[in-house]
């Protein structure tokens, strides 16, 4: 099976996870999707294929190498709860320039999205603008598939042992939640859960959620003076405490941010949602202090009625994997060997990768080949996939001939 027909057969699942549900996975397609992988896993020729109560799907391509350290590679199942994502009417075509037309409403603009000029001559494929394509992340599904496929036909490629692992609701920052690190056997790792072809990740964000909720007094407005206590008038409050330039539409790179995700309220009562982010651990902390600290001001100025809880989702995966670059020279070296360019750089999000790294599985990411993900814009170019799946085989043959 083609690369592209494999991705294309995935992407029509819908796959969206729900952070509302309690349930492991948390949505009924991911377990479909899981069916249909076992399934094609165990067709390609790998063994101890199995999906677990949880979701999670678990195989072995047996190596012809013996006593060399276990790779893995993990992609996830899910896609983001942000939009529709059952993608049942792709557009598959050989990009001419221009803003790419997915609907009569909704276009792929070159003056919004300059770096399409990037793709001129390459085939593509996007939406039709009324759902997410679904290449985060089974881009990277299908392109471990479509390795180990390849390296089931070509025996001649030395290696060891691989374990491969697809995860449900990492959208909702759970996927690493029920992994089984111990049962999937590996000694390092790699998410193909990236970006642009290139793309190298070794260093993650921390992170926590903050979620306020705020009571105040509702008093008819006719008859409120010096009783009325608006709570979305304190929501504001708390809002403008923080630092305006912290926000996540004025950082990049290695700065951090609070964000207001979700507000909801009347004048009784207000809860607001926020993630806080950054890539120093210190300054990680000194945020989370200082979101604390406008809760207990605007507490003592309107006693008891404001609650603030924080908690830690993960944590960068750099204090992991430092005293294992090894396996990050080895994805670099393979990249170069396919004149890929190595683009290493800090993920300014999360992968299921941190949380596995600090379960004692280290685990960088590389890249999946998607661009504009979770919405309608999305897009993949299937040279992206076919190199990312290339990529694997290089690792794999690399890592093998490193320990002959």
């Amino acid at each position: 099976m083609d690369i592209v027909e494999r991705f294309l057969k995935y992407i029509a699942i819908d796959t969206k996870s729900d952070e509302t549900s309690e349930t492991c996975p948390s949505t009924p397609g991911q377990l479909e999707l899981g069916k249909i992988l076992v399934a094609d896993m165990k067709e390609i020729g790998l063994t101890d294929v199995f999906q677990d109560d949880n979701g999670y799907v678990y195989g072995t391509l047996e190596g012809n190498l013996k006593g060399l350290p276990v790779i893995g590679f993990v992609a996830h199942m899910d896609t983001s709860p942000d939009m529709d994502g059952k993608c049942v009417n792709p557009q598959i075509f050989t990009y001419q320039g221009g803003d790419i037309k997915l609907n009569d409403e909704f276009s792929i603009k070159e003056s919004e999205f300059p770096f399409i000029k990037d793709f001129v001559g390459m085939e593509l494929i996007t939406t039709d603008g009324t759902t997410l394509l679904g290449a985060d992340d089974k881009a990277g599904v299908a392109e471990i598939l479509d390795a180990c496929a390849y390296l089931v036909a070509h025996p001649e490629i030395e290696r060891g042992d691989i374990k491969v692992a697809f995860t449900p609701d990492e959208e909702i920052g759970r996927g690493a939640d029920l992994f089984d690190v111990k049962g999937f056997g590996a000694d390092f790792a790699y998410t193909l859960d990236g970006g642009p072809i290139g793309e190298l990740e070794f260093e993650n964000f921390n992170a926590a959620s903050g979620k306020v909720s705020i009571q105040g007094k509702n008093v008819h407005p006719g008859s409120s003076k010096n009783t009325m206590v608006n709570s979305q008038k304190i929501a504001m409050e708390f809002d403008a405490m923080l630092p305006a330039d912290q926000r996540p539409e004025y950082t990049e790179k290695y700065e951090g941010f609070f964000h207001l995700t979700d507000i909801s309220g009347t004048v009784e009562e207000t809860t607001m949602a926020f993630i806080i982010r950054d890539h120093s651990r210190d300054k990680f902390e000194e945020k989370k202090k200082l979101f604390s600290e406008v809760g207990d001001f605007l507490n003592k100025k309107y006693p008891g009625r404001v609650e603030v809880q924080v908690k830690d989702s993960y944590y960068n995966m750099r204090e992991k994997i430092e005293g294992h670059m090894e396996i990050v020279e080895l994805a670099k070296k393979s990249m170069e060997d396919l004149d890929i360019e190595p683009k290493i750089q800090a993920i300014r999000g999360g992968t299921d990768g941190a949380r596995l790294s600090f379960m004692g599985l280290p685990t960088p990411n590389i890249f999946a080949g998607g661009m504009n993900f979770h919405g309608r814009y999305e897009f993949v170019p299937t040279d992206y996939m076919r190199k990312a799946s290339e990529l694997i085989v290089k690792i794999v043959e690399n890592h093998g001939k490193n320990h002959k």
